[in-house]
């Protein structure tokens, strides 16, 4: 349960960004009545669930599948080594930590997929979301559901040293769909297989942050229009396709459809009698195993073909990887992880 602070203390606590005068005092206020989605809690979730908790939001709802493990520690910065040890939940032990930060938010954590049905089971109705993912599947869910409702939304992806970030505002400029009409293809890479450097977190989220408080406090006016793109290792960062307005093609801006609404879900079969899921995508992706098997190398895993096959073990979990993108992976008997995991090491969703 949160808890409203008395007037001083909130006062005095939010000082540093009420003497900012572009926010002042009835900014801060629109933030401690603003409520928001952040969609997974990773690398880029947790940073800006820390940030937005400490900005002092008044509702903030995290939503994510995944348990915590030892290797997301460089990055992650709401989780700690118990946390990882004993394999916790993402979402509920960021909210445990954001409330030993700021008691006065209300934190709903909800350890699952982001789904329609999820929205409407947890009964979310925000002001903003936040993107804090690492799948295309989920950032056109968003995307969708955003401009169907009508609510603003921060894109924001990151990779190795390079990162991009997006405000989108409906009716007030282009979607996810008008900057890419099409997903990349099932063969780009993850943060398991090309790393990634917690600056390049850092430069990403702190953009997504800055478009998110001038949003919810009323700023919109001064949101950065365009695509902030940052490549921390060849120090490269700037804002790209400044001025670019709704694409005449887009079929959500234009047509008011919403495709990723009515795709059918990932679809995850346990196989009976032993601990194996069978993975296979809604929207057919095919991937060319010969680039997966490049990757996954380079990331020190073991690769084997075996005819159209292409298998390998990872994360104790062995997996058979076909051209069609169906997989089959084996010592595994929670769904949620299996997607997890091919998220994590085929990548492409």
């Amino acid at each position: 349960m949160s808890r409203a602070p008395d007037e001083g203390v909130w006062r005095d606590r939010y000082s540093r960004q009420i003497r900012f005068a572009p926010l002042g005092r009835e900014g801060q206020d629109r933030l401690r009545h603003a409520r928001v989605l952040i969609v997974g809690v990773g690398a880029l979730g947790s940073h800006l669930a820390d940030a937005i908790v400490r900005a002092g939001v008044g509702a903030v709802w995290l939503v994510d599948r995944d348990l915590v493990e030892h290797h997301n520690l460089p990055r992650q910065i709401l989780f700690d080594e118990a946390d990882a040890t004993h394999g916790r939940p993402k979402a509920s032990a960021a909210a445990a930590q954001l409330r030993s930060v700021n008691s006065a938010c209300a934190i709903t954590a909800i350890d699952d997929e982001f789904t329609v049905d999820t929205m409407a089971e947890h009964g979310i109705a925000v002001d903003l979301i936040l993107d804090g993912t690492d799948n295309f599947a989920t950032r056109y869910l968003i995307n969708d559901l955003a401009m169907q409702r009508r609510v603003p939304w921060i894109y924001g992806a990151a990779l190795g040293a390079e990162g991009m970030a997006m405000a989108v505002v409906p009716g007030q400029g282009p979607c996810l769909r008008c900057i890419l009409p099409e997903p990349p293809t099932g063969n780009g890479g993850t943060c398991d297989t090309d790393g990634i450097l917690q600056p390049t977190i850092a430069m990403v989220t702190a953009f997504q942050i800055a478009q998110a408080v001038k949003i919810l406090s009323g700023r919109a006016d001064t949101l950065a229009r365009g695509v902030f793109v940052v490549d921390v290792w060849r120090n490269v960062y700037g804002l790209q396709l400044q001025g670019v307005t709704s694409s005449e093609a887009c079929p959500t801006c234009t047509g008011r459809e919403f495709p990723a609404l009515s795709r059918a879900a990932d679809t995850t079969v346990s196989l009976c009698g032993r601990d194996a899921i069978q993975v296979r995508l809604a929207d057919g992706t095919a991937l060319d195993l010969d680039v997966v098997a490049t990757r996954l190398s380079r990331a020190g895993i073991e690769v084997t073909r075996a005819g159209e096959l292409l298998r390998f073990t990872a994360d104790g979990c062995k997996v058979s990887l076909f051209p069609s993108g169906r997989a089959l992976l084996f010592g595994i008997a929670d769904p949620k992880r299996a997607l997890t995991l091919y998220d994590r090491w085929v990548g492409g969703r």
